[in-house]
């Protein structure tokens, strides 16, 4: 088999390929204006998309039924903590951090708490979760006025040579996380019990464990996400992660991970993402409304689920 024969089996190279159609199409409508910036402005945005994107894909990666749907709520109210903590101070930039850390992180073993107690389904729990966690966030964050530090503010915008500093600390980030999909006990028992979770405890994976850290890992990173978009829009917000409800699921679907579990593709968030965002930019400058966006998102992801379940015969 050829060497481009054996890229096209990757699943992940579908998604930078729809990304460069688009980017090719915004282009040739705008006759290449703009061609340069539009790729750094992607690449600004997707950022945000890939860290919530991570965190969801290990849990859809647990196996059917797993999602969180909690994760707009976590960001919104991960954005107010993290400002307030701040208090517009760069001293206490990190802590301010921590604290959005800490805080996605209760909310994720909030959720695993609900699934675990309550016996009720990852996306009911969730979805109830998301519900009282905007509750908290309105009384802790309704009217909340409180810049980010400038310094903070600056560095969530900072670029090199065009390239968004964020953007290449997230591609490190998206390594790592790679290395601990495959790489560590911890990612290969999540691939485990994606692939059968029955057959996985009865091999000594301590399921329960291993369920709760992904949960917790993935409100941690929502908490992450929250604080980085309060800086770079300068300003926490309740509905400042409300995006990322539908689009922390496509990018995972579009990149190649299965939504049956067990099997993860982080380099395809990136690819999604940036498709996605490019999308996004493209519908805008042809002028098409929210509406029609939101449609065209959702028959994305449908198509995608479609063609990646292969023939009906194979099902």
């Amino acid at each position: 088999m050829t060497r481009l024969g054996r890229l096209l089996e990757k699943p992940w190279i579908w998604s930078f390929a729809g990304a460069l159609l688009v980017w090719l199409a915004a282009i040739a409508f705008t006759r290449g204006y703009g061609a340069g910036g539009m790729v750094t402005a992607a690449l600004s945005l997707a950022v945000f998309t890939v860290i919530v994107g991570i965190g969801q894909m290990f849990v859809i990666t647990l196996g059917p039924g797993n999602v969180d749907l909690s994760l707009p709520a976590s960001i919104g109210l991960a954005s107010a903590v993290a400002m307030k903590v701040m208090g517009g101070n760069d001293a206490m930039v990190v802590v301010g951090l921590l604290a959005a850390l800490g805080s996605g992180f209760l909310v994720g073993s909030f959720n695993y708490f609900l699934i675990r107690a309550l016996r009720i389904p990852p996306i009911i729990a969730t979805l109830s979760a998301s519900f009282i966690i905007q509750s908290v966030d309105i009384s802790y964050g309704r009217g909340l006025q409180i810049k980010p530090p400038p310094g903070f503010a600056d560095f969530t915008n900072l670029q090199v040579l065009g390239i968004p500093v964020l953007a290449i600390l997230t591609v490190l980030f998206a390594l790592g996380a790679a290395v601990l999909l495959q790489r560590t006990i911890y990612g290969r028992q999540v691939l485990a019990i994606g692939q059968n979770i029955r057959a996985a405890g009865l091999a000594g994976v301590p399921v329960g464990r291993v369920r709760y850290l992904t949960y917790a890992l993935c409100g941690t990173l929502g908490g992450l996400t929250g604080a980085l978009l309060a800086g770079y829009f300068r300003g926490a917000n309740v509905d400042i992660g409300n995006e990322y409800l539908l689009t922390s699921i496509a990018v995972v679907v579009i990149g190649g991970t299965s939504v049956a579990g067990g099997k993860a593709n982080v380099p395809g968030i990136w690819g999604a993402a940036l498709f996605l965002v490019l999308l996004l930019t493209m519908l805008n400058t042809f002028g098409v409304s929210a509406g029609v966006r939101l449609l065209l998102t959702g028959l994305i992801i449908v198509g995608v689920i479609t063609a990646a379940g292969g023939p009906k015969s194979a099902r």
